[in-house]
């Protein structure tokens, strides 16, 4: 019995798209879910752009989100011999020939067959031209048999392919002596025994010239299943000038690759009408037969839902570490966790989609002395809650217990020895006396978790405020005679 085999193939010219990392997800979910093998292999075939930097950022996101592999990774670059090793083969059988045709010749002939209604493909000049090694610079071109099709039943596409007369012999090695991405994609997928190739559609139309490359070598031809592309919210394919494609930009924004693993599982597949799964459940559930053929569209509104589930649903250790580097960046400095900083981070679940923005929001107790919004200190910060501020601070520091239950009663003993002060009119000064903005959890929680030393201390400072600008803007006074 054949072992099922699949691999992940991408080429590390950058960042991991969000659309490579959904295809090396559904290759990795449906060989965990069969029993079979899953390759890794880094196609860094194209020296100018392939980098080590950029193959580190593949794995780490591999990792990150929780997708191992079971071989690898290869390095198609590694394997350059064995390329040129089949080239001459093929060479040697009469599947391939040499072309000495040059680039500028080619492309006077392609532009003059599209004139005359043709598709531009070669026209067979050296095909049977018995031209030797001694020839010159020439390309290498795979014989094609123009009288059989180049057909498969794609797994989610369905009968697809076409006749070989409607393609030409395409290039197998370049007049460098490199080869082309098909033909060293075949000899790896052949070598290595892979039986299941799910990659993404817009390779689709490279299946036909690549079933020929499979027949010249006598292999055995692997199923293929085509996932769709990934789309924006406008169905146009992603672009990353105007869309965030980017997995390592999306890690530091703050998502949990819970969260992401789970919104790329969604990406073109259902099972039903659930919407949220755990890895197990992806393993567990996924299947080609429902995998969609129309464009997968980037809903980050529900990448931000799922976000915040994840969030909410992390016990709080966990969630503290996966939010600790933000934290750290806004603080400046190292974080460490303790029961109020617990509180907050529980407070700010039902108010986070992003662990960058809840850091954001937890910068009141990150730093020592927050900066106060201009705006909201013009609308609350104002003479008229002066003398609540004040005996706040006053109630605030004499308690015996800090809590939110006694903090709520210095409160309404402020109010009261105020003039009977609308708790309402003195919670957002004190709010933002405390925080510096107008938007933070429950009043009583935030300043139990600002602690009582600093909120006294924001409270007096925010008194201070109010006195010093009433005073400059009642003026210098003027003495009579």
């Amino acid at each position: 019995m054949t072992t099922f085999r699949t691999r992940f193939a991408p080429s590390p010219t950058g960042f991991l798209h969000i659309g490579g990392a959904r295809t090396a997800l559904f290759n990795w979910a449906l060989t965990r879910k069969l029993g079979g093998t899953f390759l890794l292999r880094i196609e860094d075939t194209d020296l100018e752009r392939s980098t080590r930097e950029s193959e580190a950022a593949v794995l780490e996101g591999l990792e990150w989100l929780g997708i191992g592999w079971d071989e690898g990774p290869y390095r198609q670059s590694e394997r350059a011999e064995r390329h040129r090793e089949v080239v001459e083969q093929l060479l040697a059988r009469g599947a391939a020939y040499r072309c000495i045709c040059s680039r500028e010749e080619l492309e006077t002939r392609r532009a003059a067959d599209i004139a005359a209604g043709g598709k531009g493909n070669y026209d067979g000049r050296c095909r049977d031209a018995a031209l030797g090694p001694d020839c010159g610079p020439h390309t290498v071109r795979l014989r094609i048999d123009h009288e059989r099709a180049l057909r498969w039943d794609d797994l989610v596409f369905g009968p697809s392919g076409q006749e070989g007369s409607e393609i030409g012999d395409g290039i197998l090695r370049r007049s460098d002596g490199t080869p082309l991405y098909h033909l060293a994609v075949v000899v790896d997928d052949v070598d290595m025994g892979i039986t299941h190739i799910v990659r993404g559609a817009d390779h689709h139309s490279n299946t036909p010239f690549q079933l020929a490359i499979y027949r010249a070598l006598g292999a055995q031809i692997p199923t293929f299943a085509h996932v769709p592309l990934i789309v924006s919210a406008s169905g146009r394919k992603l672009s990353k000038r105007r869309d965030p494609v980017s997995l390592q930009q999306f890690r530091a924004d703050g998502y949990l690759p819970e969260a992401m693993l789970n919104w790329l599982a969604r990406l073109g597949w259902s099972h039903g009408d659930q919407e949220i799964f755990s890895a197990a459940e992806i393993v567990e559930h996924f299947d080609l037969a429902h995998v969609g053929r129309s464009g997968a569209q980037a809903d980050l509104a529900k990448l931000a839902w799922l976000n915040q589930h994840y969030i909410k649903a992390r016990p709080p250790e966990a969630l503290f570490s996966a939010a600790k580097p933000f934290l750290e960046s806004v603080a400046g400095r190292a974080v460490v966790r303790d029961a109020a900083l617990d509180r907050l981070l529980d407070l700010l679940r039902e108010r986070s989609t992003q662990l960058v923005e809840m850091a954001e929001k937890a910068r009141f107790v990150l730093v020592e002395e927050p900066e106060i919004e201009p705006d909201a200190a013009n609308k609350h910060l104002r003479p008229a809650v002066l003398d609540a501020l004040e005996k706040l601070a006053e109630a605030l520091a004499g308690l015996d217990e800090w809590s939110t239950a006694t903090i709520e009663s210095a409160f309404e003993q402020a109010c009261k020895a105020a003039g009977d002060l609308k708790l309402g009119k003195l919670a957002q000064p004190v709010r933002v006396a405390v925080t510096g903005t107008t938007a933070s959890p429950g009043i009583y929680e935030t300043v139990e978790v600002v602690g009582r030393e600093r909120a006294v201390a924001r409270l007096r400072e925010a008194a201070q405020f109010i006195r010093e600008r009433a005073a400059n803007e009642a003026g210098p006074k003027t003495g009579g005679a």
